[in-house]
């Protein structure tokens, strides 16, 4: 999250940024701006702790180590949509939120994979190279029509729903493959959804639009392939290591694909490709995104991302974090306060191995986009136990590695309040519940305690304790805290009926001395009593 301090916010630039971009960075203010390109990896280890945030292109490798370097990082601009430069895992668990700018380059990426295709189906750079070479060999690049032909897509994202509307305006049939994606989403496309060995198994030519990981890399290999119908034509304009490289070249020269174009590669620059030798394979290098609208776009684009994060907190396009827009934030953010207290609050009251997280939201809340806020909730909830070392981007990985699962559920339903945050802790022992609310759309309340209800400021610190509803229980435990110079700030009340069990929480201006806690517990009718920091 943003700085609170008023030194100004130090931002590294290291790779080749359109001037639009550095020109955003460098008139914010409240910020210091330094360009330093074509850093060697052993310069960045050395001034990266002096950042808060670096903005990079496709060069400069984020690793592990740079991140570790970096003490003060917040945040990472990629300037385009590939992050694969960049340690996410790393990142993640030292909180460091990685954005990139998916949009900018969309257009750019759409229409060369447009002209690959094209010029694929038109054999246009090998008669081009011929006729420059003094020959004329019109037989040789006998061609193809695209039109009625089938296009598989393999992504319909940003880039493939683009690539998709303009092979569609040259009357080719396009189907898709992308379980992210509804049917009601692709029809308005003209696009049929279908599973991925189809698109294999009934693709003339085929364009991939996923990001590279480890569910994508080599997607096709030799065994896809395969099943492929012979001669059929690849495009890959995404990412290098999605086709599996050697497999895409014994089957080019086999002839089971007609011919293949790349503007990426699993080694970039990609000189010793044994690729490049073949006549049927057309390439570019990484050219996708190389237009001058194009850099503007993204450059732009990251630069008011990161100022934005760092004035405000603003989260947009972060890979490893919930993102928020101005406009969500505006919505949430009182919520977001909430959430974290009732994280903070039930961890501390909650006994035994953590085991399982239920957040229920109920009422209005449940309308916005929630993911910001159980990242909140789980922040709140590991805060006590991890020191500080975790916010809203390592969370929920902080929480998976440690086997908790973590479950939300949402209803529309109002109950007794307009919007109610309900978090509930399962362990080994009792299960722990805490609900809150907002009073007056903006003031945290903590209205329930597993089974009983009340109205508590979550604020500073809490003594919570529960116990038997006789007289006298109260009066003894402001005595004591009298006695040691504890002041009382406020007090909530809670029972099920006259003479069962009953809970309060008791605002206290300073922490309770652990004696007198331990003299609390001992109380006659005492059930529990603990200290809580919220």
């Amino acid at each position: 999250m943003p700085s609170e301090t008023n030194e100004p916010k130090r931002i590294l630039v290291t790779d080749n940024l359109a001037p639009r971009g550095l020109e955003v960075l460098r008139h914010s203010p409240g910020f210091a701006l330094d360009v330093k390109n074509r850093l060697t990896p052993e310069e960045l280890l050395r001034c990266i702790g002096d950042y808060d945030a670096l903005v990079v292109r496709s060069a400069t490798k984020v690793t592990a180590e740079v991140l570790a370097a970096g003490t003060r990082l917040k945040v990472v601009g990629r300037a385009g949509v590939g992050v694969d430069n960049i340690d996410l895992e790393a990142a993640t668990a030292r909180g460091v939120v990685v954005m990139n700018a998916p949009s900018g380059n969309t257009v750019t990426t759409a229409e060369h994979t447009i002209a690959m295709l094209l010029a694929l189906a038109k054999n246009i750079p090998q008669a081009t190279m011929s006729l420059k070479q003094g020959r004329w060999e019109k037989s040789r690049f006998l061609n193809v029509e695209l039109f009625n032909k089938v296009l598989g897509v393999i992504g319909l994202g940003r880039v493939g729903s683009e690539v998709a509307r303009r092979a569609k305006a040259l009357a080719m049939r396009v189907i898709a493959y992308d379980p992210f994606i509804s049917r009601e989403v692709a029809a308005p496309l003209g696009v049929e959804l279908v599973e991925l060995e189809e698109v294999f198994r009934r693709s003339d030519f085929l364009s991939v639009h996923v990001p590279f990981g480890p569910d994508t890399r080599n997607l096709i290999d030799g065994k896809a392939i395969a099943t492929m119908k012979r001669g059929v034509r690849i495009i890959n304009c995404a990412r290098g290591g999605i086709v599996d490289e050697q497999a895409l070249y014994e089957a080019l020269r086999s002839g089971q694909v007609a011919g293949a174009a790349f503007d990426v590669f699993v080694n970039e620059p990609a000189a010793d490709s044994p690729l490049l030798g073949l006549d049927n394979f057309i390439c570019t290098p990484h050219l996708g995104s190389a237009t001058e609208e194009a850099q503007e776009n993204v450059a732009i684009a990251i630069a008011e991302q990161v100022v934005d994060f760092l004035e405000q907190g603003v989260v947009r396009n972060a890979v490893n974090a919930p993102s928020i827009d101005p406009e969500l934030l505006a919505k949430i953010k009182p919520y977001f306060t909430l959430a974290e207290k009732m994280g903070r609050l039930c961890s501390q009251l909650s006994e035994g191995r953590m085991q399982e997280i239920r957040i229920a939201y109920q009422g209005e809340v449940a309308s916005v986009n929630t993911a910001p806020l159980t990242a909140a909730v789980v922040k709140g909830l590991l805060d006590p136990i991890l020191s500080g070392s975790v916010n809203v981007v390592n969370a929920l990985p902080f929480a998976k590695q440690r086997g908790v699962k973590v479950v939300e559920s949402k209803t529309s339903e109002e109950g007794d309040y307009a919007s109610l945050i309900t978090v509930t802790i399962g362990t080994d022992k009792d299960p722990t519940a805490v609900a809150g609310a907002l009073f007056q759309r903006s003031q945290p309340r903590v209205v329930r305690i597993n089974e009983f209800s009340l109205e508590a400021i979550p604020e500073g610190y809490l003594l919570v304790f529960s116990n038997m509803d006789v007289p006298g229980v109260i009066g003894r435990i402001g005595t004591l805290l009298g006695k040691n110079r504890v002041n009382i700030a406020g007090m909530q009340l809670g029972r099920t009926h006259p003479g069962g069990r009953a809970v309060s929480v008791v605002n206290v201006d300073t922490p309770i001395p652990p004696p007198v806690l331990e003299e609390i517990r001992r109380m006659p009718d005492i059930v529990f009593a603990k200290l809580v920091h919220v």
